[in-house]
């Protein structure tokens, strides 16, 4: 028997997949470098299931039916590279190697032009998921080669998360990096999804008092409305989680958050791009400050702050405000991540379908919401939407929500809390809807320092000019640029 497809890389996310595809009724072939993880997993899980192990790349690749596709699922960066390596000389031309984990979209740029130029298919797909989605349903984002999908289609479609009309979280994205970049911004909103949940949560806790089993239950009522997400119900079960001794397991975890580079690689394109992504970046940077617990102990003692006080106010009037906060935020964080996304379209040349991204984030992801449903609705509606905020239906709920929005992050302001996520995704909605802005007083800094022009608001645009502000500077400017 020739297998459908191979697996590379038997840790949570690749035993998962296989489990998956094989009870979608396809036959796999697995290979692990640890080959001991193969015999375990065959004598285990996967025992008694159409499932072959290999104990070489060789032997992999002699078990898969033409043309063959190998899914790799190993550690982004060199590890891809060294298993592609390994993996080419058993295989032939017009063969397929997917890089299902979370690489740099620039490397999966790089391998695809390098794996097509010799005659190979190459796909990078985002996977979202976790463990339950890989093996229940995950969200599926490939891209890379197009002479590839034909032949994965029906594996991926099969084996994707299915929203309530049957239609599967997976569809083809775009060439070479489309599919990672897809995915990797889809990881900074989750970033910034996250982050600011957990700010509402130390408003709760810090401003407002309230137990975990309370906020578990605000949690609980959020998400059947609205704010219908995984991301919330999650946070709604891991505050009424206790631990052994009755206490609430949260309370006893570091506060020092990991992060595995996504965010970060998003917030480097936002920056190499020109985008504005400030919710994503500021998430980030929020991770950072975490993990410098020692000297936030130490500054605790020394920093000033306001005088600590009760909450005076409607207790449950500024829950419905923390609730309209989040929701308006998250609408900025998924404009922002949007926004990224055809910026990059635009500079690699990808036809992006944004209501079918959309629909791919439905189910099976961790960012997964009712949200998502809105957000492919404005799309389809208007395919040159050019900011999310402007469909109507969010701008609608951006200003129902922005004085409650303001009442929170004045409150946080007030009482020394910090919610850099809350801020910034305010502070941009503000700034898009300034019209005038003072980078008029910027660009005269920067004339008068460097003689590096600006345009005037009585001429056309493009036409630059510099003014001697000091009367011996000279009439020379510099050239005119954008980096």
């Amino acid at each position: 028997m020739k297998a459908d497809i191979g697996l590379v890389g038997l840790a949570v996310m690749g035993e998962n997949l296989v489990l998956n595809m094989e009870g979608k009724g396809f036959s796999v072939a697995v290979y692990n470098r640890t080959t001991s993880k193969v015999d375990d997993f065959l004598a285990g899980r996967g025992a008694g299931k159409k499932i072959l192990g290999a104990h070489s790349s060789a032997e992999l690749a002699s078990l898969l039916a033409s043309p063959r596709k190998v899914m790799i699922m190993v550690k982004a960066g060199q590890a891809v590279d060294d298993t592609i390596a390994q993996l080419l000389p058993y295989l032939d031309k017009g063969d397929i190697i997917i890089d299902g984990g979370n690489s740099n979209y620039e490397d999966t740029r790089r391998r695809a032009a390098e794996l097509e130029a010799k005659g190979f298919l190459f796909v990078g797909s985002g996977v979202s998921g976790g463990e339950e989605g890989a093996l229940n349903g995950p969200s599926l984002m490939p891209g890379g080669s197009a002479a590839a999908w034909k032949h994965i289609r029906p594996i991926f479609q099969a084996i994707a998360a299915k929203v309530e009309d049957g239609s599967p979280c997976c569809d083809w994205v775009g060439s070479d990096g489309a599919g990672h970049f897809v995915k990797m911004v889809h990881n900074g909103i989750e970033y910034g999804d996250m982050q600011l949940i957990c700010e509402v949560y130390q408003i709760m806790r810090d401003r407002l008092g309230m137990s975990e089993d309370e906020m578990s239950a605000v949690f609980a009522q959020w998400n059947s409305g609205d704010l219908d997400s995984y991301l919330v119900e999650i946070t709604r079960d891991i505050l009424a989680y206790k631990d052994q001794d009755g206490s609430p397991l949260v309370t006893k975890i570091l506060d020092t958050a990991g992060q595995k580079g996504t965010g970060k690689w998003a917030g480097i394109a936002a920056l190499n791009f020109g985008v504005p992504l400030t919710l994503i970046g500021e998430s980030v940077f929020a991770r950072c400050l975490s993990a410098a617990k020692a000297e936030r102990v130490i500054a605790s003692k020394i920093l000033a702050g306001p005088k600590a006080s009760a909450f005076t106010g409607d207790k449950k009037a500024f829950l419905k405000d923390l609730g309209a906060a989040l929701y308006a935020a998250k609408v900025v964080s998924y404009a922002q991540g949007f926004l990224l996304m055809a910026e990059a379209a635009k500079e690699y040349g990808w036809s992006l379908d944004f209501g079918s991204i959309a629909l791919m984030w439905r189910g099976g992801c961790i960012i997964r919401s009712v949200f998502l449903g809105k957000i492919k609705e404005a799309f389809d509606k208007d395919k040159t939407l050019a900011n999310l905020m402007l469909a109507p239906f969010f701008a609608e709920k951006l200003a129902a929500g922005q004085a409650s929005w303001r009442r929170v992050v004045s409150e946080c302001a007030a009482s020394g809390i910090p919610a850099p996520a809350l801020y910034s995704a305010l502070s941009y909605y503000d700034g898009m809807r300034t019209e005038r802005l003072p980078a008029n007083l910027l660009q005269a800094q920067r004339d008068y320092f460097g003689a590096h022009t600006y345009e005037r608001v009585d001429q056309p645009r493009g036409k630059f000019f510099h003014t001697n502000w000091t009367g011996h500077g000279g009439t020379t400017s510099a050239s005119t640029y954008t980096v």
